[in-house]
C-alpha cells in the first residue's frame, strides 16, 4: 500500500473517528447514556480500531517510533487521554456537567493529536 493511500486512510477514519465522537457526545448529553441506537455501540470501535492499526502501518512505513521520536510519543500520550476523557464522557461521568467538560476536554485533546500530526511538533501550540 502506499504512503499517500495509508495518510488518505487515516485521515479519513480520523475524521469518522472525531464525527462519531461528536454525535456521540451529543446523544450522551441530550438523552442519556441509554437508549443509543445498535449502530452507535459498535461503529466507533471498528472505525478507531481500522484508525489505530493504520497508524500503526503508518509509523513502521516512515520508521518513527515513540520514545524515539518526541512527538509521536506525544501524539500516543494524547490518545490515551483522549479515550479517558471519552470513557468519563461515555460510561463514568453521572452528571451532564462532569460530561459535557470531559467531552470538550476530549476535542481539545483531538486539535492537539491533530496540530502535532501535521507538524511532527509535540509543542504544537507554542
Amino acid at each position: 500500500m502506499s504512503y499517500q493511500l495509508l495518510i488518505y486512510l487515516h485521515i479519513s477514519t480520523a475524521l469518522i473517528s472525531l464525527l462519531l465522537f461528536l454525535l456521540r457526545g451529543v446523544w450522551v448529553l441530550r438523552h442519556g447514556q441509554h437508549n443509543r441506537p445498535r449502530w452507535m455501540k459498535w461503529l466507533p470501535h471498528v472505525n478507531d480500531t481500522i484508525l489505530f492499526i493504520l497508524g500503526i502501518v503508518l509509523m513502521l512505513t516512515i520508521q518513527q517510533y515513540p520514545i524515539v521520536n518526541a512527538w509521536l510519543t506525544a501524539k500516543l500520550t494524547a490518545l490515551v487521554v483522549y479515550i479517558l476523557l471519552g470513557m468519563v464522557v461515555m460510561k463514568w461521568a453521572k452528571q451532564r456537567r462532569s460530561q459535557f467538560i470531559a467531552w470538550l476536554g476530549a476535542l481539545v485533546v483531538f486539535a492537539y493529536m491533530v496540530g502535532v500530526a501535521i507538524t511532527k511538533q509535540p509543542l504544537v501550540f507554542i
